[in-house]
């Protein structure tokens, strides 16, 4: 037992570590919301606990991926023409590196809530991966900025612009395409590049929609989410939205585990949150509803898989957030939400206006949601619904935030800023 216990310390201390020193993907180094920084300012304005404020050229909501000393996101021409990445300094804020990795002779639309640099990076020790989607796929050497290999045959209509990001599983790149032509998604060696695997989604896209038409509106048949990793009952499983439906996929074959299908919903733009043997997650658009499935399926998983399902004030875009045993939610309309996660059974609903598509965090013990008019309403996590503070940028979020360290870097739709107490 003695020499067990120090082990065990120096595990957790690595843990916290690279937790506090690294934002490496989209939702942070567990994928889920949560950070466990401390010191946090919880006040800030354009003129109060500013560290510095560094403009990014062009257009991209893509959330900024931290490590080190270095900070990376997307960004891209209005028109989709010219496809950047950007590397900027975590102490200065200076931009170190503006690299344009590709040129796009003819982009596909975009809708103009959209950007053609939505996807966010996924960074570790050495590299990182930048995708935008079908138009092209990169890995960028950190310390030499050259590119080590790239990507540009994947096929898929993205319709209305690429949304989802990519995530790292030991030596395997994995990255949804959920298009209006085609669904699918793929594994790459992270090391060269190559396909390792690629699935097709099992649904049969010629559907009917709500209205009782076929869909061939290529809405019905997109998606924007991002998956998820666990290893749960022992099995290792790629969480996986597309349109009308969620899936568990084994990552290392990309064999499809277990499905629960919803085919009123479409365009899936979160990413899941796992505990007490559950797998939550919005279902997407027209009549969205926040789902708890019991994990251990396998197969088309019918209704006794299902735990609960809640629809009033369920997100579209904003991912949720478990904490303890508490689901809190933001509604794209701007209503905060507090549900039990063992029944789905609602603790509080309060309206705090403005919009939302960024994805809430957790972290210093509270949480921190983040509007597309620039204001930031801090919570505190209960049973009783408890504002905090409530803060102020002069331009709104799409982009999700990172935090490292005591600062949060939060990138709007003109700058990214490093936030920290004065």
């Amino acid at each position: 037992m003695p020499k067990i216990v120090p082990a065990f310390i120096l595990l957790l201390s690595s843990l916290l570590v690279y937790a506090s020193d690294h934002w490496p993907q989209f939702r942070g180094p567990g994928g889920d919301g949560h950070s466990d920084a401390a010191g946090l300012p919880s006040q800030w304005s354009e003129t109060q606990n500013i560290v510095w404020k560094t403009a990014i050229h062009d257009r991209g909501w893509s959330s900024p991926v931290i490590y080190g000393k270095q900070i990376w996101l997307t960004t891209a021409t209005k028109d989709g023409r010219q496809l950047y990445a950007l590397c900027l300094d975590r102490d200065t804020g200076k931009i170190i590196k503006d690299l344009k990795l590709f040129d796009v002779a003819q982009p596909q639309y975009a809708h103009p809530f959209n950007t053609y640099a939505s996807p966010t990076p996924v960074i570790e020790a050495g590299r990182v991966y930048i995708t935008f989607g079908s138009p092209g796929t990169a890995c960028i050497d950190t310390r030499t900025f050259k590119v080590l290999w790239e990507r540009r045959d994947f096929e898929c209509n993205h319709f209305r612009g690429a949304g989802s990001s990519p995530v790292l599983f030991q030596n395997l790149l994995l990255m949804h395409f959920d298009g209006s032509d085609r669904q699918y998604v793929v594994a790459l060696d992270k090391r060269t590049g190559k396909t390792v695997w690629q699935t097709k989604r099992s649904i049969d896209f010629q559907d009917i929609e709500p209205s009782g038409k076929i869909a061939s509106d290529g809405d019905f048949r997109k998606a924007f989410a991002t998956p998820q990793v666990a290893q749960i009952n022992g099995r290792w499983e790629m969480i996986s939205f597309g349109s009308k439906a969620a899936y568990s996929y084994d990552p290392f074959t990309g064999k499809e585990l277990w499905r629960v299908e919803e085919r009123a919903q479409f365009s899936a733009s979160t990413r899941p949150v796992i505990g007490f043997g559950m797998i939550f997650y919005p279902t997407g658009l027209s009549a969205g509803q926040l789902f708890a499935v019991r994990t251990g399926g396998n197969g088309l998983l019918n209704d006794s898989s299902i735990a609960w399902r809640v629809k009033r004030g369920v997100p579209n875009k904003p991912s949720i957030l478990l904490v303890d045993d508490l689901i809190y939610m933001i509604g794209d309309t701007g209503i905060a939400s507090c549900l039990e996660a063992k029944t789905g059974v609602q603790v509080w609903q309060q309206r705090i206006g403005g919009e939302y598509s960024a994805s809430p965090v957790y972290a210093d013990g509270k949480v921190w949601l983040f509007s597309e008019e620039g204001k930031t309403t801090v919570l505190k996590p209960g049973r009783a619904f408890e504002k905090l503070a409530e803060n102020k940028l002069d331009e709104g979020f799409l982009a999700s935030p990172a935090i490292v360290g005591k600062a949060f870097y939060l990138r709007t739709r003109t700058h990214l800023y490093r936030i920290e107490q004065r």
